[in-house]
């Protein structure tokens, strides 16, 4: 019975790849279908913080990271497919025409270099903070994230390199060891680092590899060329060992490795199984 279930969950997904929606297919582009890769629970594509959430009491200097779903990343004046790069508005409302180029100020900072977080030094006070994607010529995207508020209690005297840490690479959202019921997301982060779409060759930067490991199994590598930074994974029950890797866009050799980590998925609900985008190198 749990052989036959594992058939039908694959068989389902596979079958699946032809249903996507074309806006989902458009928003990954340059993408291979997977088994147990899924759309996410919205296919409206974001900007999201991943480690600050609306309320939050904060000590300055302080670290904002960046998620995004469904684009990935492009240093600015590089041209990737719909890839971009990362703007933070520090008190300011999104703009009103979205056909003209964001500005340079202290209200609108940019990450032209495909970045995934910032150090932010803000004396003390209530913030508004939300990204927003833009395009080569800083031309923003309709995709961007929801507002939160934020209040620096403090203004420590401390250098922003000492909170940002060393460059690494992280898989956020899981715990060691954590059990998963149905699809789930699996967020890649870059500290220090640069992510962008493969395709743009541009120096000092990489883009992310997932390396899915089951004792039994064979070994699964997903590749995301197009400077993806997170992934939905629905895979047949079982323990995972998952290992994430920025790769050099130049020359394919790994830049970082995160730390493997261990998690047991638990079967997934067959309505919820819908194949997203991935690009999939299998060994």
């Amino acid at each position: 019975m749990q052989s036959r279930a594992r058939h039908l969950l694959s068989a389902f997904a596979v079958a699946a790849a032809s249903l996507l929606p074309t806006a989902q297919a458009s928003d990954n582009d340059e993408a291979v279908v997977h088994p147990w890769v899924v759309p996410p629970a919205s296919l409206q594509p974001s900007a999201h913080f991943t480690n600050l959430n609306d309320g939050d009491l904060v000590q300055s200097p302080f670290v904002a990271r960046f998620g995004l779903s469904m684009r990935g990343l492009v240093p600015a004046g590089k041209n990737a497919g719909k890839a971009g790069h990362h703007h933070l508005l520090v008190n300011q409302a999104l703009p009103l025409d979205f056909r003209q180029p964001l500005p340079f100020t202290d209200k609108y900072i940019h990450f032209g270099k495909g970045q995934m977080e910032t150090v932010l030094n803000l004396p003390p006070g209530k913030y508004q903070l939300s990204l927003l994607l833009a395009d080569q010529g800083h031309i923003p995207y309709f995709v961007y994230s929801k507002p939160l508020q934020v209040t620096v209690t403090e203004q420590r005297a401390v250098a922003p390199a000492s909170v940002q840490g060393p460059p690494r690479v992280e898989i956020l959202g899981l715990a060691e060891g954590a059990t998963v019921r149905g699809p789930f997301r699996v967020l890649f982060h870059a500290s220090g680092l640069n992510v962008a779409h493969a395709a743009a060759k541009v120096a000092d930067t990489g883009h992310f590899r997932l390396t899915i490991e089951r004792k039994g199994g064979k070994t699964e590598v997903l590749d995301f060329p197009g400077g993806h930074t997170e992934v939905w994974l629905a895979p047949p029950p079982g323990v995972y060992q998952l290992r994430l890797d920025l790769v050099n866009n130049l020359d394919g050799r790994p830049v970082a490795t995160a730390s493997a980590l261990s998690v047991r998925a638990e079967s997934a609900r067959l309505g919820a199984m819908q194949p997203a985008a991935a690009k999939v190198a299998q060994r």
